[in-house]
C-alpha cells in the first residue's frame, strides 16, 4: 500500500522503550525553529500557556514512493493522517486555551508543501538538524530515503504548561487517533 493518506490494518505495533519517560517535569527548551506561519517560533514561548507539540518522522507526498521498509519500521507510518487528525481537532484544542504544533526533522521547504497542500492553519516546526532531539533527549531511528541514511523522530506528542512538559504521549499508535487521545486526556484534567 503507498497511499500516505490512509494507514494499512498489519502495521506493526511500537513498543514502549521508555525513550520518553524522562519528559515529564522537563523545562522546554528555548529553541526557535522555522515554521510553517512565518519566521521562527520559539517553543519555550509557545509552552507559556498550554501547549501541545506532536512530533512525527516525515510526512508522504504524492507522486513519491514511501521509503522502503517503511511500513515495517514500528510507528513510523501515518505522519499525514495524524496531522490532519489535529487539524480537524483544532477547535477542541482551542477550546482548551491550548496552541497546537507539529515537529519533523524535514525542512522548512517541505513543511511548507505539506501545510499548504494539507491546509494545516496551526505552525508545523522544520527542525532538519534534529535541536529538539538533543535538548529533550527524544528518540529517534534511522532510515534510509533515496540512497542516503537520514535521522528522524520517533512519533510522540506532549503536552507543556507554564513551559515545562506534564504529559507525553509515547509511543503514539494509531497515529489517526493521537489528536482525540490528547483531548481526552485535557479534558479529564481539572
Amino acid at each position: 500500500m503507498s497511499d500516505y493518506t490512509a494507514l494499512p490494518d498489519d502495521l506493526p505495533v511500537p513498543e514502549d522503550d521508555g525513550a520518553a519517560d524522562h519528559l515529564a517535569g522537563t523545562q522546554v527548551p528555548r529553541i526557535a525553529l522555522p515554521a510553517t506561519s512565518g519566521g521562527a517560533v520559539d517553543l519555550a514561548e509557545m509552552a507559556t500557556g498550554p501547549l501541545v507539540a506532536y512530533v512525527y518522522p516525515r510526512t508522504g507526498v504524492p507522486g513519491v514512493p514511501l521509503p522502503a521498509g517503511w511500513d515495517d519500521i514500528p510507528g513510523a507510518r501515518g505522519c499525514t493522517p495524524q496531522s490532519c487528525s489535529y487539524r480537524d481537532s483544532l477547535a477542541g484544542f482551542q477550546r482548551h486555551g491550548a496552541r497546537l504544533v507539529g515537529v519533523s526533522a524535514q525542512s522548512e521547504a517541505e513543511q511548507a508543501e505539506f501545510a499548504e497542500r494539507e491546509h494545516i492553519p496551526y505552525p508545523l516546526l522544520a527542525d532538519p538538524g534534529l535541536r529538539l532531539a538533543e535538548a529533550l533527549g527524544l528518540p529517534t531511528f534511522e532510515v534510509e530515503i533515496a540512497g542516503e541514511r537520514v535521522t528522524l523522530y520517533k512519533r510522540l506528542t506532549f503536552v507543556a504548561e507554564d513551559g515545562v512538559i506534564v504529559k507525553a504521549f509515547y509511543p503514539v499508535f494509531p497515529p489517526d487517533r493521537d489528536a482525540a487521545e490528547v483531548l481526552a486526556w485535557l479534558a479529564a484534567r481539572p
